[in-house]
């Protein structure tokens, strides 16, 4: 009999022992989850303003972008206009600095697109542009678009053979100077093709026309134009994302 006391005594005491193991287990796998719920929920409220501030930022630099783009288009278009260079139909014209309506939101469209591809193409080649990265250096870099664009109404040669080569060695000068980065020079020669194949669209549906084409149904220059064009672009989004990025650590 004391033996069956014992042992009942031992079981029972036994019992106590897995119960109270039983129920601090239970307490520390509880506790455990608290904390990973708690963790979760400040890395999703992390990770959601941090997405929102990023598409702010973005939607900041897609319309600073639009902006210099418009301003640009008004400017230069004025300029071939007044030289002749460019003609349209009166139908299409309109009072906005005697350009077609359509001219300046489609270019500022352009410009924040290859604006933001830019430094996202950087990004994803692993190669952050930091050749000349300031704000007087973009601002050298758009004065020489300007001038070379100013050099395509103004400059007179024997031949439009001879001004393309001439804006073609200034363009890829600018691109040296400014630029050098094989990405830059990639999208340049993709923005160059692209919107030299939707002039050609343009100018063949009757939208308005080149005087004197020598390169189906614009001139051979215009390609030079619209690779200096996208470096110059380029670097305001490479600019204007290096001053995001910075913007972000801070915060």
């Amino acid at each position: 009999m004391p033996r069956l006391e014992e042992h009942c005594w031992s079981r029972s005491c036994a019992s106590r022992v897995e119960s109270n193991n039983f129920s601090g287990g239970n307490w520390v796998a509880s506790r455990a989850e608290e904390m990973m719920s708690i963790v979760t929920t400040v890395l999703s409220n992390a990770y959601g303003s941090l997405h929102s501030v990023r598409a702010a930022n973005l939607i900041r630099r897609g319309l600073v972008l639009f902006t210099v783009g418009v301003v640009l288009a008004l400017v230069l278009n004025l300029l071939q206009l007044q030289r002749n260079v460019t003609l349209f139909p009166e139908e299409v014209m309109a009072t906005l600095f005697s350009s077609a309506w359509w001219i300046p939101p489609c270019c500022g469209t352009a410009a924040a697109v290859v604006g933001l591809l830019y430094p996202c193409i950087d990004s994803h080649l692993g190669e952050p542009h930091k050749f000349k990265r300031e704000w007087a250096s973009v601002m050298r870099c758009i004065a020489v678009f300007v001038g070379i664009n100013h050099a395509s109404a103004k400059l007179h040669f024997a031949n439009n053979a001879q001004l393309s080569l001439t804006l073609a060695a200034l363009s890829l000068g600018l691109w040296w100077t400014f630029d050098r980065s094989r990405s830059g020079f990639g999208l340049g020669i993709g923005t160059a093709f692209l919107a030299t194949v939707i002039t050609q669209l343009l100018v063949y549906n009757g939208v308005y026309q080149y005087t004197y084409p020598d390169f189906l149904y614009v001139r051979s220059w215009l390609p030079c134009i619209f690779f200096s064009g996208g470096v110059t672009v380029g670097n305001i989004g490479r600019q204007l994302a290096m001053g995001g990025v910075e913007k972000l650590h801070n915060d």
